[in-house]
């Protein structure tokens, strides 16, 4: 496709010429034009597809060339370039069809936007006019997807492989190539569907100028495939791609490399250790991400502590959001941080601190009295490979805390309530009635007399009920200590635990134990 920019000012028409590396966009830059009588003289033999052209020059002005050059060329696409003043050209050249149009003051990268924006409305015209060749590349695609990334090499018929993906296939002499995958990622140019397919198409083409190699565009990124030879050893060497890109198009690229494979019906093996390494793209502060470093990790911490738990518990209690933010990304950061990381490994210390907030909204709900308020909730938490799992996580854990505090039951929890949920989950430490009634930001009389009102039974007695249930609950699973129980439900006296169990149970601790190990299927009552 051939560009021809027209301007009659030197330093503009030599300045657009070179502050765009045009042939890496895909575009043969024929050399520019001083005039518009020059342009529509050349126009006939050079056939350019695209004019850029100044809206005032002298004898013949941008929007009289762009009405002859379509006499000429019907298909020809116009930019019109204007300054601040030239408002009243612009909206006529806009009522005469004129493709774009953009003020000298713009900078390259806006040129480029818009000089690519045009030569894919062209390239789309081509596929409507040109139903055969758009039926090709429809195949092609579908052959590139189906042999190299969905495997399926038995459905292809190999014989239309060296036609449709040609450069996978050239004679190399003196030497039989290796083969090799990657996915080539790009950002910068604004986060809408039509800017990132814009980004994509740009790379693509500046990878088809530097690269003897096959691509697809697919689900927002670039699968490359490519013979690696001793002359085309570009991407051993993939940060000089990487800048190459980036420096010309502004824009900030990420390269996942798969593994070599011996030949091209191996292509699928490769791009499947380069989807792998694309996986970590969220996760590591790297920009080219290659297989073989990633598949010597051995994975990392996989489990939610129980000090972390607690933790998220009274955060999850508190119902503080930015508590919430920083509780994930110190959890996360010295996973993230640790060179024997694994997806795999990250995944299921996501997971786990995702049941442990489930666990807790069950224990606190229970023990407010809305033990069925989940029954009719979807909450699961769902794991996927292409998203940020700090941030799905934080997001939960949020819909959960939400969910608590503002959505179940009646309204929002009653200070009886919250101080139910503080108690069951704080049972080891300090739940006296100053404590509980600071938590709920009530005085403590009136924290007790609502307390008893809509409990029926008063504060103490039901901070003993709790433990003692706590208690009841350790004996049955654990073989700690008597004392090691005591202790983790808040009494400091063994003796003075002991008795306030008999009173509670009608059997000491350890009478309450062995029954538990005669019957282990009966679960303690609840009293």
């Amino acid at each position: 496709m051939k560009i021809l920019i027209v301007d009659d000012e030197v330093i503009i028409r030599t300045g657009l010429a070179k502050v765009i590396n045009w042939k890496e966009i895909g575009l043969e830059l024929l050399k520019p034009a001083v005039s518009g009588e020059e342009a529509l003289r050349r126009m006939p033999e050079e056939r350019p597809n695209i004019l850029l052209t100044d809206i005032r020059m002298k004898h013949m002005n941008g929007l009289e060339l762009a009405l002859k050059a379509k006499e000429i060329i019907p298909d020809i696409e116009t930019i019109i370039l204007s300054g601040y003043d030239d408002f009243m050209y612009t909206q006529q050249a806009i009522r005469q069809g004129v493709s774009d149009y953009l003020l000298k003051s713009s900078r390259p990268e806006e040129i480029m936007k818009t000089v690519l924006q045009v030569k894919q409305r062209i390239e789309d015209k081509w596929k409507h006019l040109n139903q055969d060749q758009y039926k090709n590349k429809e195949v092609r695609n579908r052959l590139f997807e189906r042999w190299i990334i969905e495997g399926e090499t038995a459905a292809v018929d190999a014989d239309m492989l060296p036609d449709y993906l040609p450069r996978l296939f050239l004679s190399h002499e003196h030497e039989q190539p290796k083969f090799q995958t990657y996915v080539v990622t790009a950002e910068g140019w604004g986060e809408t569907a039509s800017e990132i397919s814009l980004l994509l198409f740009a790379v693509n083409n500046m990878l088809h100028e530097i690269l003897q190699c096959e691509t697809l565009i697919y689900r927002q990124r670039i699968v490359v495939a490519l013979p690696k030879t001793s002359a085309s050893d570009f991407f051993d060497h993939p940060e000089s791609a990487k800048q190459k890109i980036e420096r010309l198009l502004k824009c900030k690229v990420s390269i996942s490399v798969g593994e070599v494979v011996q030949q091209q019906s191996d292509l699928y093996k490769s791009y499947v250790t380069a989807d792998y390494a694309f996986s970590y793209k969220h996760h590591l502060d790297e920009s080219i991400l290659i297989y073989t470093d990633i598949v010597r990790r051995k994975g990392g911490k996989t489990v939610c502590t129980h000090e972390e738990e607690l933790e998220l518990s009274s955060i999850l209690l508190e119902d503080d959001s930015v508590a919430l933010k920083n509780w994930v990304q110190r959890y996360l950061q010295s996973e993230l941080s640790d060179p024997h990381m694994t997806i795999e490994s990250l995944e299921s210390l996501v997971r786990s601190a995702a049941l442990s907030a489930h666990r807790w909204l069950e224990r606190v709900l229970t023990a407010t009295g809305r033990q069925g308020a989940l029954d009719d909730q979807n909450i699961a938490f769902v794991v996927k490979r292409d998203i940020v799992l700090k941030d799905a996580l934080f997001q939960y854990l949020l819909t959960l805390m939400e969910l608590y505090h503002h959505r179940l039951g009646n309204g929002q929890a009653t200070h009886t309530q919250k101080a139910m949920a503080y108690i069951h989950e704080n049972l080891g430490k300090d739940v006296g009635l100053q404590q509980v009634a600071k938590y709920v930001h009530l005085h403590p009389n009136h924290l007790s007399e609502v307390f008893k009102k809509e409990a029926g039974i008063t504060f103490g007695d039901y901070v003993t009920r709790q433990k003692i249930n706590r208690a009841m609950e350790i004996l049955t699973v654990s073989p700690a200590k008597i004392a090691d129980v005591a202790s983790s439900v808040g009494f400091e006296d063994i003796k003075y635990f002991s008795q306030v169990f008999k009173k509670f149970t009608g059997k000491t601790p350890s009478e309450f134990r062995e029954e538990a190990v005669l019957h282990p299927a009966a679960p303690p009552p609840k009293l």
